[in-house]
């Protein structure tokens, strides 16, 4: 069973800065991180493709950067300069063939 475990979120002034951690069961070439508010979906943040390229929400193009391993396991949201908005719960995701996976969402408040 695949299993995606995130980690990092927490509480942040505006204009600070946090890292957000996913690791999963396995290595996956696409990942993907999503944001969600109370009552609006899940919005893309930041992904890799199949092909590893990367693509990025317009809401956070120049202030967020997704990274990952070499194993392909762990992948990374560094987010920077960040603002009230960018409060959510933020979700990892992996895609395979079959199937998409997620994990349980992890906090971020941006708050003075």
């Amino acid at each position: 069973q695949v299993q995606l475990v995130e980690s990092g979120g927490g509480l942040v002034q505006p204009g600070g800065s946090l890292r957000l951690s996913c690791t999963a069961s396995r290595a996956f070439d696409v990942m993907r991180w999503h944001h969600q508010t109370p009552g609006n979906a899940r919005e893309l943040v930041a992904a890799y493709n199949y092909a590893g390229n990367i693509n990025y929400g317009d809401s956070v193009k120049c202030r967020f950067t997704i990274s990952r391993n070499n194993a392909k396991t762990t992948t990374y949201l560094q987010m920077n300069s960040l603002k009230p908005e960018d409060t959510a719960v933020y979700y990892c995701s992996a895609v395979d063939s079959l199937n998409s996976y997620w994990g349980q969402g992890t906090q971020v408040t941006v708050s003075s």
